[in-house]
């Protein structure tokens, strides 16, 4: 009796001791409830809030290139990076279809998934990507909270995998891509954007600062799936577009001068051809392309400079259109006079020669460039200067920046007449010993056609911003080079020397002033092997519209006038019935070029 009596003493000791336990474990427990509820709730509740909501950036769109028609070259468009979260897709369970459950289950063409984990996520998730499971399988198995799955997938896309059920593990994250609508016209002179979206190259380059927009943002709750949580808010700044900047390029002309190009470089099996075309009355560029094939937006595209912009030449015969300008303006020549012409001459010991040999022609200065005579030009500069050349040839444009301010563009080299020698002296005159790009040389011959006043060249006709605000680059004044009489005469010349290759470069029913040259230059080993053809044109003649310059490396049959003329031909015609230009008036009194 007396050890039950113990027994039961220690049990009721025992109980009581767990009992006094258990009380101040919920005596604490009550403490720690009431401490976080009337103490600390607000703060907690305060945390809590913060860690699900957070600044979202929302993206500002860069703004659209456009041609001078408005069809668009270049924007960027909606885009999302889908992202995975592999350690929520590996313990992922699909949820099983049911009457209850019908709208958030999961099931692949009307049957279970048929597995949990990675692997069912991707196989839910390829169809939409267009993806292989076992790969999208492959990156949600890996450790850690985020992997890219795939990027710039379009918005269609995007809302087919958030109707899949997948919150939380599968998300998008907004981005944008850049899509180029002509393909490999004017490519490189577009150029591209890196990832980040910034303009590396050409005229993205060139004109980022204006295409680039400002980001804003938004701070809300997010559920768990990082979806906004309606009503909750709390700041937030819209995002600024980019302003769209307008080209002067007319899409329609560069489309055809493209394909004209590629053309003539097949049927003179030219290494390359180039081409510009030079609004005369705004100094605009219409259209300006090569025959390289670089997609715009492409990795050539950022990496190289379009042709037509950075290669330089020599311009051959071309160039005696501004030394004949130069004599007639400081009064050392006079069209009318008369020279007796050999196809060579020997002066302070050098020789120089006609492309052609001939007796002693009975030629004008006009003659002289009408019949692109070396000889002549040497003979007619007596009372010219070598500081006089250089002084017109830089009041041409020549040897300096065209302005235009496109990324990776030559100024071609002119050298002083300091550092002239006993030749070049004299080669300078009939453009040679010196080069230029096909941008300064239209600008040239533009000159002629703008009654002797030189015009800023311009690429840019607008920039226009999110609001709508248009504004227009302002552009330097035009400079008088040459009397409006001289242009006058030199353009006369002109017509005649473009009379002469009237078959081959004439454009039915208009008068075209222009000039061709041909020059050597050297090749790829160092000697002058190569040869440069090209043709600068005016029409029409007694109207100016436009400046045409065709460029052509290596051409068979060499002289521009019978190569890159007859592609003037075709690129004048098309331009005359796009716009519409009359017909020419018959023309009257010409410079005589022989006596």
């Amino acid at each position: 009796m007396s050890s039950r009596r113990t027994s039961a003493k220690g049990f009721v000791s025992r109980s009581t001791s767990i009992g006094v336990i258990m009380a101040l474990v919920a005596m604490l427990c009550i403490g720690q409830l009431a401490s976080i509820q009337l103490l600390n709730g607000k703060s907690t509740a305060q945390a809590a809030t913060a860690s699900r909501t957070l600044p979202v950036t929302i993206s500002a769109q860069r703004g659209k290139i456009l041609d001078a028609n408005g069809s668009v070259l270049a924007q960027s468009v909606e885009r999302y990076t889908i992202v995975g979260d592999p350690q929520a897709a590996q313990s992922f369970r699909p949820t099983t279809c049911t009457a209850d459950t019908k709208n958030y289950c999961q099931q692949i063409d009307g049957k279970p998934v048929g597995t949990t984990g990675a692997a069912a996520v991707a196989r839910l998730l390829a169809p939409a990507l267009g993806m292989d499971a076992m790969e999208l399988g492959a990156k949600l198995s890996v450790p850690g909270r985020y992997a890219v799955l795939k990027k710039d997938v379009a918005p269609e896309v995007k809302r087919a995998i958030d109707k899949l059920g997948l919150g939380g593990i599968i998300y998008g994250e907004l981005s944008s891509e850049r899509l180029y609508a002509n393909g490999t016209m004017i490519g490189a002179l577009l150029g591209g954007v890196d990832a980040e979206g910034k303009g590396v190259a050409g005229v993205e380059q060139m004109e980022n600062k204006a295409l680039t927009g400002k980001d804003g943002y938004k701070v809300f709750q997010q559920g768990n799936g990082g979806e906004e949580i309606p009503g909750t808010v709390t700041e937030s700044k819209d995002a600024v577009n980019g302003s769209d900047v307008t080209l002067t390029v007319d899409a329609d002309v560069d489309w055809y001068l493209k394909k004209v190009l590629a053309e003539g470089k097949d049927q003179y099996q030219a290494d390359w051809a180039l081409a510009v075309v030079q609004d005369v009355r705004t100094g605009q560029i219409v259209a300006l392309d090569d025959t390289d094939q670089i997609d715009a937006g492409s990795d050539d595209a950022k990496l190289n400079v379009a042709k037509v912009v950075s290669q330089t030449f020599e311009p051959g015969s071309v160039g005696k259109v501004i030394s004949i300008s130069g004599m007639l303006q400081s009064g050392a020549r006079q069209l009318t006079d008369k020279f007796t012409v050999p196809d060579h001459i020997n002066k302070n010991g050098q020789v120089f020669q006609d492309a052609e040999d001939h007796g002693a022609e009975h030629w004008t200065l006009a003659g002289i460039l009408e019949q692109s005579s070396n000889v002549g030009m040497v003979m007619a500069s007596d009372n010219y200067s070598s500081e006089q050349r250089y002084e017109f040839m830089t009041k041409f444009g020549l040897g300096q920046s065209s302005g235009l301010g496109l990324p990776g563009e030559s100024s071609g080299a002119l050298s002083g007449p300091q550092l002239w020698d006993g030749r070049t002296k004299d080669t300078v005159l009939f453009g040679q010993g010196y080069s230029v790009n096909a941008l300064q040389l239209t600008n040239a011959i533009a000159t002629i056609a703008n009654k002797g006043v030189r015009q800023q060249q311009s690429i840019i006709k607008s920039v226009s911003d999110a609001n709508g605000h248009v504004s227009t680059p302002s552009e330097p004044q035009p400079t008088r080079v040459v009397d409006e009489q001289v242009a006058a005469q030199v353009s006369d010349a002109m017509e005649s020397a473009a009379d002469h290759y009237q078959a081959f470069a004439g454009v039915d029913g208009y008068r075209v002033a222009a000039k061709s040259g041909t020059a050597e230059v050297p090749g790829a080993d160092g000697k002058l092997s190569s040869i440069i053809s090209d043709w600068s044109g005016i029409i029409p003649a007694d109207d100016p519209r436009f400046v045409v310059t065709v460029v052509m490396k290596n051409p068979h049959g060499s002289f521009g006038g019978l190569t890159s003329g007859p592609v003037f031909k075709q690129i004048g015609e098309f331009l005359m019935q796009k716009y519409e230009v009359p017909t020419s008036a018959p023309r009257k009194n010409a410079i005589a070029v022989d006596w």
